[in-house]
């Protein structure tokens, strides 16, 4: 089987002495700080253990993570690396955080069946307002030696001559060995279309690093498991064409404990910015959570330390209930601030019945009369009006926590009323001005 082992022997190459994390003890590792985030499951892989160990200990290390402009949000699938940079902050390093406004015009390929949509310039500057201000939240900004900083690589890729890149940056890579990912290869695998233009994607996020360790010291890049080759790639082309040594880390790609998609819902994605996803539609995201996930979540997505958690994980019954809402609460505090975090606690506990106050509950305005199966679907509650007229059959449906009876039913709406679909699902109606 030569030609199986040779393709093996493509794919195992990502550098020397690339170790995976969760194959070693940690007494392996000596660094307090990658045995921290070890433990709080937040490391996949992990390139030159010895060699990130030892730059931990010499100082301060610059590292960044980079974010397309898909969209004008950020959404929960994007918080470990940003908690990631977090610790690494606290921890006394240097974040940069890196906007992809020249590789969002690509897309990234990795693991997808498709190409992504093309942007338009204007599209994407209207994403990069839209997604910058989430970061503030998460990491403090300025010009000390551990103040993060946001930079944007069209700044470079803009620039960059196609016949010098071919020249310049080309040579040290092999098709074979980009081939051989498996980021690549699945998607070969399943015959399915890979552009040139994605294909370049991996090329243009090495340059990146070899740009970001030229301009401003860069010695580590993080990212989700699906970055894996990419990194790689962007390790060998800093040491061949800069002559450093620089690491790569890897998050796990999170799923729930039930196999669904970390930060999917049947609604859709969930947003971190207030105008995508209420506040109190993300405090309810996080209380939801299967109670498996409570104590991984909160050692991912929240500050509390370990004996907190190991505390409120440990929890059992309609106890667990308690560490949902610490998780909520500290969740939201760090993604929308305290205030909104306090108008989200005390929307629920209103909508559980628990306290007076709804403020915070996702308004929906409505004009003279409508029926209670077209507001049911107006207020995104149910996707149909045949789901709504199943939601009232089964008495799932109430208005002010009373039943409502009959699917027929016409709404006039004077004063502010809750509707709510189950147990989990409120918005708070009023009248349009």
């Amino acid at each position: 089987m030569p030609e199986r082992n040779e393709a093996a022997a493509q794919a195992a190459f990502v550098y020397e002495k690339t170790v995976l994390l969760a194959a070693q003890p940690l007494r392996t590792f000596m660094n307090a700080l990658l045995t921290t985030l070890t433990r709080r499951g937040f490391i996949h892989q992990c390139t030159q253990t010895d060699g990130v160990t030892d730059a931990f200990r010499s100082g301060i290390v610059p590292v960044y993570a980079g974010f397309d402009a898909t969209a004008d949000s950020l959404h929960v699938g994007h918080l470990l690396p940003i908690m990631l940079l977090r610790r690494l902050q606290r921890a006394g390093h240097k974040p940069i955080v890196l906007i992809g406004g020249g590789t969002t015009r690509i897309g990234d390929p990795s693991f997808r069946s498709d190409s992504r949509p093309m942007l338009t310039d204007a599209q994407i500057a209207t994403n990069i307002a839209g997604i910058r201000g989430v970061f503030e939240r998460f990491l403090a900004f300025g010009d000390g030696a551990t103040d993060a900083i946001l930079v944007n690589n069209a700044d470079w890729l803009d620039r960059l001559g196609y016949i010098d890149m071919l020249r310049d940056v080309g040579p040290h890579f092999s098709v074979n060995r980009m081939l051989s990912f498996d980021s690549v290869k699945s998607r070969l695998e399943r015959q399915e279309s890979l552009s040139f233009l994605e294909f370049n994607y991996m090329i243009l996020q090495a340059y990146d690093f070899l740009e970001l360790n030229r301009r401003y010291g860069c010695r580590l890049q993080i990212g989700g498991a699906d970055q894996w080759g990419n990194i790689v790639s962007g390790i060998d082309l800093v040491r061949r064409m800069a002559g450093e040594e620089v690491f790569g880390l890897t998050a796990p790609l999170l799923t729930t404990a039930s196999g669904a998609k970390m930060g999917k819902t049947a609604a859709g994605a969930v947003w971190l910015n207030g105008d995508r996803l209420s506040p109190y539609d993300y405090w309810q995201f996080w209380r939801n959570s299967e109670d498996r996930d409570v104590g991984r979540f909160l050692r991912l997505f929240t500050d509390l330390d370990e004996a907190d958690i190991v505390h409120l994980e440990s929890l059992e019954g309609a106890d667990i209930n308690a560490a949902k809402t610490v998780l909520a609460d500290e969740a939201t505090r760090l993604a929308h601030g305290e205030d909104a975090r306090m108008r989200a606690a005390e929307a629920a506990a209103g909508a559980f019945g628990d306290g007076e106050s709804l403020n915070g509950l996702p308004v929906i305005e409505v004009s003279g009369s409508v029926t209670v199966v077209d507001l049911l679907v107006q207020a995104g509650l149910v996707s149909s009006k045949s789901e709504a007229r199943r939601l009232i059959a089964n008495r799932g449906a109430r208005l002010d926590d009373e039943v409502v009876e009959d699917e027929g039913a016409v709404i006039t709406v004077n004063d502010p009323l809750k509707l709510s679909a189950g147990r989990k699902k409120h918005v708070l109606i009023r009248a349009r001005e």
